[in-house]
This record gives C-alpha cells, structure tokens and sequence, in this order.
C-alpha cells in the first residue's frame, strides 16, 4: 500500500511562534525542527513534552533560535533522546547561536534552563550532511532516505526531503529563491510533484521591493544618520541574516572609501567569522569563483570590526554603526546600546528582520511606534563583604555535604563488594575461587582478597566478611615495568577543568578569548536588576532584510511545484488562511492547515505495491540505451512468491504487439542546425521550421504544462508526400529514441 505519512504540529501554526512538527513516515517519527523564541516560554514546548520520547530523529533546517533553540532544553528536560541530522554551517553556527543565548542571559539574570553543558552533550549528537547527501536511516526507518537541499534565507539552511517507496515528502520553511551576495537561492522549484509538501505561510501577504532599491534606501539612512553625527544600531542575530549585512556593509565602505567605524558585536563575533570563512562551499557561486581565482575570501573584513564587549566603542567617541545581537532587543548588547542611544534623536535604530511577537522590537516597529517604553536592566556584579562570606560558608558546607555523601557511597560499595566474595558463614569452608598468592612475581598481583580465618571463630549472620578483609591494590605490568597514569600526577582543579569542557568542546578551541574568560569566570557574583522608563527620540527605521521569499513568489514556486497535497504551517492567521484558499484554486485541491497538535493524515492516494521481477522474465527483456538510462518493453503477468510477495513473470502465450514510442525531446534550433548540416534548407518563418519547398515542423501545445519535467507539447510535420517528406521525416525520427 501507499507510504503513510501524518503531520501534527508542535508549535507554529497560525501564529508567527517558533517552528516545530512531528512527520511521520510509517511509523517513524521525525521531529522537524525544534525551536524556541527569545522569551524562553517553557509553555511552548508543553506539546512537545507529550511526544518527545517517541521521536526517533530531529531534522533541523536553520541555524537560529526559531528552529533549533528548544534542543538543549527538549534533551536535558522533555527526554528528547534522538540522532540530530544538520549541515555543517547548520551545526557550527547553530552551536555559536546557542553560545551566546546562553552568556547573553547568564550576565543580567540566574538563567538556568540549560548549561552550556547542556548545549555541548546536543551537538554531540548531530550527525552532519552535505548537500544532496541521501543518508539510508537503519532499524525502524528501514526504507527511508533524507536529504538536505539548499533553501536559501539562511548559511546552510536546509530544505529537506524524506523519501519512501518512491515518494516525496518535502519540508520546506523559510526558503529564498532570490541569489543574495553570500547565498544561492533555493532549490525548491526542481521538484515536480512530490506526493507531499510542507511548508510555511510567514511571508504570503507581504511583497518585497527589487534589491537594489531596498539596499540603497537602507544604505543611505546609515550615511544620512553618520553624516549629521549620530549612531546606527542594528539588532541582528547572531550567525544568521547578519552575514549579508557584514557583506553589504563592507563592500559598501570599500567602494566609497568611507571612515565611519563599523563594529560587529556579540559574544562570539570573532568565532562566528572565523568559522564562515572555511564555508566558501556553501555559499554563492560568485563567492566560490572569485575564491578559486583570486583566492579573495568575502569575509576577510576589513572595514567591520569584531568586538565581543561595548567598552571596545569607547575608542572611536565619534558617529558609529553597530551591529549588536540579540535581534529581539530582549536581551544581549542590543538591548543595552538601545537603552543608552534612544534618547538621541540624532540616532537611529534600523531593523532588518520582523521582531518576534511580545518582544521590545515588535513594540518598536508598531504604528505608531511609542514614545516611550519601559525596559528592564540588569547587570552582573561581584559579591563584597557579609554576602561574599555567607557565599562561601554557603559552598564550603555544600562541599562538605558532598565529601560525606561520597564517602558513604563508597563504604556502601566498599561492604558490597566484600559481601559478593563471602559465599559461606561456615569459618572451615574455603572458596576454590580465591586464587592464592605463589612465590613468583605474577602471584603477587593474583589475589584481589584474602579472608583470615580462626579456628574456632564463628561468624554471625549479619557480617560482611569472616574478619581483616584484606585488600591488595594491584598494579598493571608490562614488559618494560609498571603501567602509570599519567593524570594520576597532574595537579588538578576541579572547577576550572569543568570549565574548560566548554572552552574546548566541539568548537576545537575557537571561542572568543572574551567569551572563554566569561565562561571560566567563576568570581561568586550576582545580578542586579532595576526598571527604567526610556523616552524614544532617535529614528526607528523597518528594512526586510529577512532573506525570505515573498508573497508573489510564494505563490508562483507552489504552482510550479504542483505537490499531490500541502500542508501550510507558521504564519498568522490571516496569512495562513490567504495563502490556503489561493492554494486551493491554483495550486492543488488537497490542501491542509491543521492546528496545534491536530495529526493529519495526507497518506498518498495512490495504492503502491512491491514487485518482484523474476530471473526469468529479466533474461527476456531486451534493453535499449537513452542517454545514461535502459529502456525497455516490459510484458509480464502478476503472481505470488514462496513468501506471499507480489511477483512479475514472463507471459504464458504471446506478446501483444506495441505501438512504436519515441522517446526524448527536440530542439527546434538543434535540428534547424542539423538539416542545415545535411543539406536542407531551413529557416524559422511564423513559428514554425520551413525545410526545404513543401515540408514545415511545427511544436503544438501548451509548453508551461508539464508532466515528470517534460512539457507537454506534440511535434507536427506537415507537407505533400514526396521524397523530401520522407527524408526529413527520417531525420527526424533519428532524433529520438525508437521503442
């Protein structure tokens, strides 16, 4: 029968939330993406808890919050315990991404949702892909293949596809079709008819303005600001759609030669660059070519700065631009910096992505936008006197708890272990078991334990051993003597080897040396908070640099893709709804838009069955070559095997004849080329190929309806019977192939 496939959304539909569904492929669970916003809103993610122990893998298609923020937390908490399938760019900056959510909010609050423990054991788990990579998943998904395909928006951002017994089921969300300056669009308009498409409806009621308009306005706000000395602010993420800002920015400053300082701002600015510059591969084909002739990387920057504290701004005291994380304003160094401009009116905040719903961005790119909002601030300060005091007899007691416990622990394990060796109360038995100590040197490390017993001497039943146990810690030999360790005489301290865990990790060393000391911090401190009214005076600018595509294009991709059925998620309401009835009249009939955890079933309508081709009936078929495939007539009739599986085999009696098929497709200008070649003469006049006096080539039919890639479109020859019909005709047939 056909591959069973239902959906059921975890999060993010009809509404802008963060992104997370359950696909199931007979039985198998895929959890596709697993995001979480800046607020952190553990009620969220109280649909995932349900189901997160039955997902058998993750699948995560970007690198930011919204797609994969929940995983340290789904891992440490909801028992989220699956393989993790990501590209590399997905993963390395996903890794930064998390990172510095993590030290963002660990410097104004006692953020204890996950470690960075908690971040490092999740990438450990995710299993990296190329590009059009198929990966065979094993066990209970026998018969599945995955493969990451490129979507655009994002640097390694994936739009996947799951395949079973021929079928298609395509996720893809927040693709781009449009060629940026670091990325190429997507690939999702080579596909043709996938059984199943899922997709979202975020952008369906917006239309964006050409690139080059939207890069010059955005271009001249930042001078117009710098010129009359005010500051720029721009709240990005932090690995994502700040790469094309760094790229445009740059270039821009080259060309014009301007002297304004640029700073790109965040906790793992210089990591993050570090990383995208060993990418080249992922990124567009000019990046890639101008690498591999003039070997000029893209991000070598020269013009931006990478800084991971604000007290590196202090040294240019003049008009700046920054780009700060976190993009949400919620929290991070653009939080702060927007607190001390937006009293300015010479200043001016430019958003480049829609702020997440709730969040102090969102309220600022309302309209009107408000004169004046209410901000929390908080900082991280050392513990002095009476309360660093209390602190440490606080962790000394602790300590001292913990030393006890572990000593209890081992005498438990201690008696345990004595216990397992008695097998007897009687003093006189002697366990054959026991290997005795000898005069040679092996001897001596043989015995393990040894009982003393007394004649006369009667153990009770509540003893552990006879008495004296004995224990001899024995060392391991080798030829060239005794076998040490050499950790056995390192100095160790506990608390900075814990630290540096997260130092070294996956990232191989190359975390921010600010960041690194951050982290190894470990001076008892604690956070300060206080509520401040800020009056809004500076500029606040809205430029979609989201690197989604719009509306318009949306909708044009669906129709040329033609799924068998759709499903939209994540997008408002009222988008979601457009796009669904738009998709129903154009697109296809069968189109779905379930809600929070509602499981629809978009199971193929088309019954499949597995054959087998028997030996016999294959010796028979006779192949004939087509390009890089075999062709052939198959004449066969149903049976059953041994095992109750479908079977195909030769035909008792005759075969029926065929009509003959041609197969391939022609060019109209490469057969005019080759007539010409031959000696006919030909020309295009009206549409159609004029050969010789009487004969005319015609192409009729509809050329934008296709079936499998190929139009559908049938090839007229047209002209009195004569010689020259029939020689053009036979130069026509030899462009095709004869079946």
């Amino acid at each position: 029968m056909g591959t069973s496939v239902q959906v059921t959304p975890l999060c993010g539909v009809y509404n802008e939330n963060p992104l997370s569904y359950l696909v199931s492929i007979d039985g198998f669970n895929f959890l596709v993406d697993c995001g979480w916003n800046d607020h952190f809103d553990t009620s969220l993610l109280q649909p995932l808890s349900r189901v997160a122990s039955t997902v058998d893998a993750v699948l995560i298609s970007h690198s930011d919050t919204f797609h994969l923020g929940a995983l340290p937390y789904a891992m440490k908490q909801l028992g989220l315990s699956a393989p993790i399938y990501a590209t590399e760019p997905v993963y390395r900056l996903g890794l930064l991404t998390m990172y510095d959510q993590y030290l963002s909010r660990k410097q104004v609050s006692e953020f204890d949702l996950f470690t960075l423990d908690d971040i490092d054991s999740v990438f450990q788990n995710v299993t990296r892909l190329t590009y059009s990579q198929n990966h065979y998943m094993s066990g209970k998904g026998e018969g599945i293949v995955i493969a990451p395909l490129v979507a655009g928006h994002l640097l390694g951002g994936t739009t996947w596809r799951i395949t079973k017994d021929g079928e298609d089921v395509i996720y893809a969300v927040d693709f781009n079709h449009r060629k940026e300056r670091h990325l190429n669009g997507t690939v999702l308009e080579s596909f043709v008819r996938p059984a199943v498409l899922i997709t979202d409806a975020f952008n369906a009621l917006n239309n964006q303005p050409p690139r080059r308009q939207r890069d010059q306005e955005f271009l001249d706000a930042i001078e117009r600001t710098v010129n009359v000395g005010g500051n720029v602010l721009l709240p990005v993420d932090t690995a994502g759609r700040v790469l094309e800002l760094i790229l445009t920015l740059e270039q821009h400053w080259t060309q014009k030669q301007l002297s304004t300082p640029i700073y790109f701002l965040s906790y793992v600015s210089s990591s993050t660059i570090d990383y995208v510059k060993s990418f080249l591969e992922w990124m567009s084909d000019s990046i890639a070519k101008s690498f591999e002739h003039t070997r000029d990387n893209a991000f070598l920057l020269r013009k931006i700065k990478l800084v991971i504290n604000k007290s590196a701004l202090e040294e240019a005291p003049g008009p700046k631009v920054v780009m700060a994380s976190m993009a949400s304003l919620e929290a991070g160094f653009s939080h702060d910096l927007f607190v001390e401009w937006a009293a300015d009116p010479k200043n001016l905040v430019m958003f480049t992505e829609r702020g997440q719903f709730g969040t102090l961005a969102r309220i600022l790119q309302s309209d009107p936008p408000p004169k004046a909002v209410k901000v929390t601030m908080s900082r991280r300060i050392p513990l002095v006197g009476e309360e660093l005091a209390a602190y440490e007899e606080e962790q000394n007691r602790i300590k001292r708890e913990e030393a006890l416990k572990a000593t209890l622990v081992k005498e438990e394990e201690s008696k345990a272990s004595v216990g397992a060796e008695v097998v007897t109360n009687d003093p006189m038995a002697v366990d054959t078991n026991v290997t005795h100590p000898s005069s040679n040197a092996s001897g001596l490390h043989s015995g393990a334990f040894k009982d003393v017993l007394i004649d006369g001497f009667v153990t009770t039943s509540s003893s552990v051993a006879p008495m004296f146990p004995f224990y001899d810690n024995t060392s391991e030999w080798d030829d060239f003597g005794e076998v040490i360790n050499p950790d056995d005489y390192v100095v160790k301290d506990n608390n900075m080897e814990q630290s540096l865990m997260h130092v070294d990790g996956d990232l191989n060393g190359k975390l921010d040396e600010g960041s690194a000391n951050l982290i190894l911090d470990t001076t008892p401190s604690k956070v300060e908070s206080s509520e401040l009214t800020v009056q809004v005076k500076c500029s606040l600018l809205y430029m979609d640099f989201e690197g989604r595509s719009d509306g318009r294009s949306i909708k044009s991709i669906l129709a040329h893709v033609a799924p068998l059925k759709l499903v939209l998620v994540h997008g408002s309401a009222e988008a979601t709804e457009h796009l669904k009835q738009h998709c129903l009249k154009h697109v296809c009939p069968q189109v779905y838009a379930p809600q929070l955890e509602e499981t629809i079933d978009v199971t193929s309508d088309l019954c499949a069955y597995k054959v087998q081709l028997s030996e016999k009936l294959m010796s028979q078929v006779l192949f004939k070559k087509l390009g890089d495939y075999e062709i052939a007539w198959v004449d066969a009739e149903v049976g059953k095997t041994e095992n109750d599986m479908f079977s195909l085999r030769p035909l008792s009696g005759p075969a029926p004849p065929h009509k003959t098929v041609l197969v391939g497709d022609l060019k109209m200008s490469d057969f005019k080329q080759f007539l010409a070649s031959k000696g006919v003469q030909v020309e295009f006049g009206g549409g159609a190929l004029r050969c010789g006096e009487y004969v005319t080539i015609r192409k009729v039919g509809d050329a934008s309806q296709k079936v499998g890639g190929a139009a559908i479109q049938q090839i007229v020859l047209e002209g009195p019977l004569s010689e020259e019909y029939y020689k053009i005709r036979e130069y026509l047939y030899s462009h095709f192939y004869s079946l």
